[in-house]
């Protein structure tokens, strides 16, 4: 949802629910060069409150953020949480541009969960359908006017000027992908409200979807099933995880049905996938967030559906000094949304 074109200095703002995060590149192309990055913890009463008064206080930490990072630009791309922002892929006849933004326009009521006169409209055209030749694949996108005028309203507060709004899921896939990479693959990104799903095939997103169930219901199922606080079941949670053989498989068992939830997504993803476009399979998943930290996960999900998987890495199409790997990759799992809006192609 970009509002200005022409625009190659800028960064990126990923507004989280526990934590504000920035990055700043140079350069375009495949690589980028790392100018600036920042992290910042934020209350999720005010991350995720709607009131006025809360929105000032969310903006004065990102203020307060941007200017202790030193950034050098007003510019800023910023993330839209998958909790705020509608994405879908559908077919459409192959027209013209102008016929087809008509098209889109007059069928998008029936396509996006709020009125359209209340409702920012994005899209992009990803290929042929794959299942009729005279259909064009189309990515769609719609977030309230409410949420995104009310949030250009606060950045330009503290004098931003924000050149595009893009939802989360799209920024994880270009920064956890390899430019080059066409082969369908899925990213899980775990916060700690929700859990984002994105799978892409041929360079582009081909199906996105949130889940409400991140590690903060991981750590309350923990809890509950151990009768421990959930400051103690944060600890055993991230120490033990899905390990069968730590504590006697207690915490697993404790976990287990909140962590199936989300593996049930995941399979009706693949299915879903694989049903629309021709039997093709996914082979590789990018686990990232929670999904990348909580042991034994990553070994769990490669097992169960009989996958290659990685950890994210949000610097992969990043370049920096060699001395900053250590520093830089210690804290990759938190930047991928921030790093995916710094390398977007103005």
């Amino acid at each position: 949802m970009s509002i200005l074109s022409g625009v190659s200095d800028f960064f990126g703002l990923d507004v989280g629910t526990s934590h504000i995060r920035l990055v700043q590149l140079s350069g375009g192309g495949k690589v980028h060069a790392l100018i600036k990055y920042a992290m910042t913890p934020i209350d999720d009463k005010i991350s995720l409150s709607d009131s006025d008064a809360d929105q000032q206080k969310l903006v004065a930490v990102v203020k307060e953020l941007i200017d202790t990072a030193g950034v050098t630009t007003k510019n800023v791309a910023v993330g839209i949480p998958s909790q705020r922002v509608f994405t879908t892929v559908v077919d459409m006849d192959r027209l013209p541009q102008g016929e087809l933004e008509k098209s889109i326009a007059y069928q998008a009521d029936s396509l996006i969960p709020t009125p359209l006169a209340e409702s920012k409209l994005d899209w992009q055209v990803i290929g042929d359908s794959p299942n009729d030749k005279n259909k064009l694949e189309i990515l769609l996108s719609s977030v309230t006017n409410n949420f995104v005028e009310k949030r250009l309203d606060l950045l330009e507060s503290i004098g931003l000027n924000v050149i595009a709004f893009e939802p989360d899921t799209l920024a994880l896939a270009r920064a956890l992908s390899a430019p080059d990479n066409l082969q369908p693959q899925m990213i899980i990104d775990m916060g700690n409200i929700s859990t984002d799903l994105v799978v892409t095939a041929n360079g582009a997103p081909r199906l996105t979807r949130s889940i409400p169930t991140g590690s903060d219901a991981v750590v309350r199922a923990a809890a509950q099933n151990l009768n421990i606080d959930e400051k103690q079941a944060q600890q055993f949670v991230f120490k033990f995880g899905l390990s069968k053989d730590k504590l006697e498989g207690q915490v697993y068992n404790a976990i287990l049905s909140t962590v199936e939830i989300v593996l049930s997504e995941v399979e009706k993803s693949i299915k879903f996938f694989s049903g629309r476009y021709g039997g093709q399979k996914i082979e590789r998943v990018i686990v990232s967030g929670g999904a990348a930290t909580l042991p034994e996960f990553p070994l769990h999900l490669a097992n169960r559906f009989a996958v290659n998987v990685e950890i994210g890495n949000a610097w992969r199409n990043v370049s920096f000094p060699s001395d900053r790997q250590n520093e830089l990759l210690a804290v990759s799992n938190a930047f991928a949304v921030a790093a995916g809006l710094a390398e977007r192609a103005e």
